[in-house]
């Protein structure tokens, strides 16, 4: 009972503690570390989805290392300074997203939010010689925005960071080889949507390839159309399945607004 009193003044202190952008983007990233959850896609309390602090854009949020997906609330998500040289055991932070995530923001102002998992079927298809394949309308929207980046070490290394922004360039993709995936976006929402789709085409490309048989590819150009077609679709009515994801949250759990 005591317990469940101090976790209630706590999220009163914190959201009385920030503007109200920024609890929205809170609540926004808890919520994606739930759909995270949700999807199968958590890896314990490994991985890690971040989001840009309105109005302090060298700041981002990430959630505290120790905690499970499933615990990650609006207000017990950690802020965290990109400019930082170390991260310690203090800090709540796992040292391998604090080098990855505030590698990305410091890189690119135009992200505001990375989404990092290790799923399978997307590491299996990274490790391939071609990569990911535009086989179906969902995988064509990644033509021409995916990057790759080789397998070097665990990625705590701030060193490594350079390279990591290099290889995703201007694109909304990286394939860590042998390691995992990382979508990014203008908004938390954009970031999860990536990630979905993603896994649904790397999934997609593993049976197509177990089928053991030749498969149509469409033509450069309709590719560049579709990729064309979705970043518009992304950009207006797309985002407005946002709503409805954290509706289908609040069915399970709410809490993650807390």
């Amino acid at each position: 009972m005591s317990s469940n009193v101090v976790q209630l003044r706590d999220v009163v202190s914190v959201r009385n503690s920030v503007s109200s952008e920024e609890w929205e983007v809170r609540v926004d990233l808890a919520a994606a570390y739930r759909l995270a959850q949700y999807y199968k896609w958590a890896d314990v309390i490994y991985n890690h989805i971040s989001a840009r602090v309105p109005g302090e854009p060298d700041f981002f949020l990430i959630k505290a290392h120790e905690l499970l997906y499933e615990e990650v609330t609006a207000s017990n998500l950690v802020k965290v300074d990109s400019r930082d040289d170390e991260v310690d055991e203090r800090s709540h932070v796992n040292k391998a997203g604090f080098t990855l995530h505030g590698g990305l923001m410091q890189a690119r102002p135009d992200i505001n939010a990375a989404f990092h998992t290790h799923i399978p079927e997307c590491i299996v298809a990274s490790n391939q010689p071609g990569g990911l394949l535009p086989l179906a309308q969902t995988s064509m929207q990644f033509w021409n925005n995916v990057g790759y980046h080789d397998y070097l070490s665990i990625t705590d290394n701030l060193g490594e960071r350079a390279e990591i922004v290099a290889a995703l360039g201007d694109k909304h993709t990286l394939m860590m080889r042998n390691h995992g995936p990382v979508t990014v976006g203008k908004s938390v929402r954009d970031a999860f949507i990536l990630m979905r789709d993603l896994e649904t085409s790397c999934k997609l490309q593993l049976k197509q390839q177990a089928a053991g048989d030749s498969f149509a590819m469409p033509l450069k150009e309709v590719l560049d159309n579709a990729a064309k077609q979705r970043k518009a679709h992304n950009a207006g009515r797309g985002t407005a399945d946002w709503p409805a994801w954290l509706r289908r949250l609040d069915r399970i759990d709410p809490s993650y607004g807390e």
